[in-house]
Formats: structure tokens, sequence, C-alpha cells
């Protein structure tokens, strides 16, 4: 039976900020995207900085503003994830960029998403204590993705994403921290 709204936050909240915090630091990801149609693989290294954003900050504050939330429901905690990536064996340059996450009871309120520059939403939920699986949606496309904490200096990731119930892309992601 699914949990009412409120029974979500209450079990959620807790969770996603001790994994938030567990996550703070610099770490080095070595990825690879696989494009399961032409059976290419794509390698990316990166260099991610997370900051964990406490509840009320001037971060989560724009975010809430940018998915027009009303201020009586603040976001709980958050991060800002800065990244450098570079792409090996191609002549792609270097892309930097960052992403704000906020939540809120079991969503996950992005400033932008995967595919796209607008904000989204992601539902959550925890596996386990140090393993957080989301769901996102927008544009055709559906993302699905699982953060587990191994340790306290690795983590690794999946991410498959799929449009019309079809799975064209993982990534596979093995971060260590710096």
């Amino acid at each position: 039976m699914p949990y009412s709204l409120d029974a979500a936050r209450i079990l959620a909240e807790p969770l996603v900020t001790a994994f938030f915090r567990n996550c703070e630091g610099d770490w080095r990801s070595e990825r690879r995207y696989y494009t399961l149609q032409s059976g290419e693989a794509e390698e990316v290294v990166s260099h991610i900085h997370i900051e964990f954003l406490e509840p009320g900050s001037e971060a989560l504050q724009h975010l809430a503003d940018l998915h027009h939330l009303p201020p009586c429901t603040p976001l709980i905690c958050g991060t800002q994830v800065a990244w450098e990536s570079n792409y090996v064996r191609t002549n792609r340059k270097p892309v930097k960029g960052s992403t704000l996450f906020g939540v809120m009871g079991s969503v996950l309120y992005r400033d932008r998403g995967f595919a796209t520059s607008k904000p989204v939403t992601a539902n959550f939920h925890f596996r386990d204590p140090r393993t957080m699986v989301l769901k996102t949606a927008y544009n055709g496309s559906s993302f699905e993705e699982e953060i587990r904490l191994i340790g306290d200096r690795t983590r690794t990731r999946q991410t498959i994403i799929s449009r019309a119930g079809e799975e064209l892309v993982i990534g596979q992601y093995l971060e260590q921290r710096c």
C-alpha cells in the first residue's frame, strides 16, 4: 500500500538529509555512456564539488522560486553540484556546469534536467539508507537513476535513459572522494 504524503515526507526527509550530507565534498567521477542501439561507448572524467544546502539558504529559496513553490512549504535541504567534465578519446572541449537540488517530501526539485535547462522534478525513494533511487520524466524521455554510497570514499551511479518505453542509453559512474 502506498504511503500517504505525510508518511512519505516523514520517512524520506531524514534519509535524504543524511545522504546529501554524506555526499558533500570533492569527487572524481569516471563514467561511461553506452548507446544501446549503436553499441558505442563514450568515456568521461569529471571533477565534482558537492555542497550541502541548509534549509532557508539563498540557493534553496531561488530553487523554490523557479518551481513556484509557496513560501509556507520550504525545501528541507539540498545540494549544489558543480562539475568540470573532460571527454576521453574525443576532441570535445571540457564542459563546466552546476545544478541545484532541493527536497520536499519524496520529491527532488532541480534547477535543470540532464537534457534540458528548465526546472524539473524527480520522485525518489531509498532502497536502503545508502541507496537513493530517482525517476524523472520530461520532453518524452524518462531517466531512472540509482546512487549508492559505498563506505565513506566511494559511490556508484547508474542512469538509464528511455524514450517511448525503449531504453536508449545507460550511464555508469564510479566516483571516488578526493
